[in-house]
């Protein structure tokens, strides 16, 4: 896949000296919009919202399912087989779009079975509010490690039955926004300067379905687990949640973010199986992360990163619970790129929506 690049061109021509026209009937200079906004502290992190970040990276999205055990037993952990994919993508202010495929020569391991699946994880980042939508549906997927339940050392145990699916949203406000910055080390449209940490207050709200033709856990581990019998899990999860988030910055350059939110969630849950049709209510935890290792520098950033979401569900039959995992890594190259005169007019009609939207008042010069 080619990249973009977006060239502004301008040029002034002197042709023929004019004769001066008088001020009262010169025609009135339009405002120049300013490049920054001064809702935040410059010194801590700087924004380049009108600039275009281009970039290029690699992704690889993952999710799991795992089932909780007595003590001394391994715990039962289902893997999808999902790719790793190439791609590109462009934000500008607070708009984003990211496009990646799976080539076939990035990706050739047939043996944990064929995983079909539809994993859409698009987070905003905000100036104050960050939120994280999720939508996976998942089909087939393997046990690990290899040989476990299989009966062959050399294999894994497939499920081409199991499915799961979630849907949810977490939204979170930034404390701090005016010295701590996620799009620094998430987005690349801006530069944390100096080290910097914020407070994150929020909720949480998601609804899931595990389910499989047959009972989830394999009948040749059915002692093992108290799950045994339950074939399908419905459930919906809603509370509120605190986190922290923390960005450390050596000589402006190299910065590392890391940030964890924990959220206690009321849960109702439906079973179908062991109990035949059993509701359960009860308060369980959930965690999502962000870990982000990069280097910023002349408008180049290049980052190493993980988004992920973990939390847990517990059936009517038994206290033990089930854990489901969604996540992102993603090493990216990005490029800072301030447009030219010509490409500016072009996205002024979108910085006025945006700046309608937001309400913003841009600085003075």
């Amino acid at each position: 896949m080619q990249s973009a690049f977006f060239f502004g061109l301008f040029c002034n021509l002197a042709i023929a000296q004019k004769k001066p026209v008088p001020p009262s009937k010169q025609e009135p200079v339009p405002a120049v919009k300013p490049f920054y906004y001064q809702d935040h502290d410059s010194s801590y992190y700087q924004s380049f919202e009108r600039y275009i970040a281009a970039r290029f990276f690699f992704s690889q999205k993952y999710a799991g399912l795992e089932l909780e055990r007595a003590t001394g037993i391994a715990r039962l952990r289902y893997l999808p087989n999902t790719s790793l994919a190439m791609g590109v993508g462009v934000t500008y202010q607070s708009l984003t779009l990211n496009v990646d495929y799976a080539f076939g020569f990035l990706n050739n391991d047939q043996e944990k079975g064929k995983t079909r699946y539809l994993d859409i994880q698009p987070h905003v980042y905000g100036r104050t509010w960050i939120y994280d939508l999720t939508a996976q549906f998942y089909k087939s997927f393997y046990l690990n490690p290899k040989g476990f339940a299989s009966g062959d050392a050399s294999k894994y145990y497939i499920r081409s039955d199991l499915r799961t699916q979630l849907l949810g949203i977490a939204a979170y406000r930034l404390m701090n926004p005016t010295k701590f910055s996620f799009r620094a080390a998430l987005l690349e449209n801006e530069q944390q300067r100096k080290s910097a940490g914020s407070l994150l207050l929020g909720a949480e709200i998601y609804y899931g379905t595990i389910k499989a033709d047959s009972a989830l856990v394999p009948s040749a581990l059915s002692d093992n687990y108290l799950q045994k019998g339950v074939r399908r899990l419905d459930f919906i999860k809603i509370g509120p949640g605190i986190g922290y988030a923390y960005t450390y910055v050596i000589n402006k350059t190299f910065y590392a973010t890391g940030s964890l939110s924990a959220s206690l969630s009321l849960d109702y849950s439906k079973q179908r199986g062991a109990a035949g049709k059993a509701d359960n209510v009860q308060l369980n935890k959930g965690f999502i992360y962000r870990i982000a290792l990069g280097y910023d520098k002349n408008n180049w950033n290049v980052n190493l990163s993980l988004v992920g979401n973990q939390m847990t569900i517990q059936g009517a039959s038994t206290t033990n619970k089930y854990l489901l995992q969604a996540g992102n890594f993603r090493l990216t190259i990005a490029k800072r790129i301030k447009p030219g005169r010509w490409l500016t007019r072009k996205l002024h009609p979108v910085d006025k929506v945006i700046e309608n939207v937001k309400g913003l008042t841009p600085a003075k010069q």
